[in-house]
């Protein structure tokens, strides 16, 4: 199974393609800058864009509507 589902996920974010956004924009930053907003650990994807997803589930990202 995926974590996180992409329902807790439509929860959080208004639509399928505003966190495809999201989530791609969080990827390419972490890539650049290998910052985290979890410790490395507490991640179970070891894909950015994986990350990025997690860190949306936890409400780590302010979404502005």
């Amino acid at each position: 199974m995926i974590y996180p589902s992409i329902d807790k996920l439509l929860t959080i974010v208004d639509s399928k393609y505003e966190l495809v956004h999201i989530a791609a924009k969080r990827s390419r930053q972490i890539e650049e800058t290998q910052h985290l907003q979890m410790p490395a650990g507490d991640y179970k994807s070891e894909k950015n864009i994986g990350k990025a997803l997690e860190e949306v589930a936890e409400h780590l990202m302010i979404i502005k509507n």
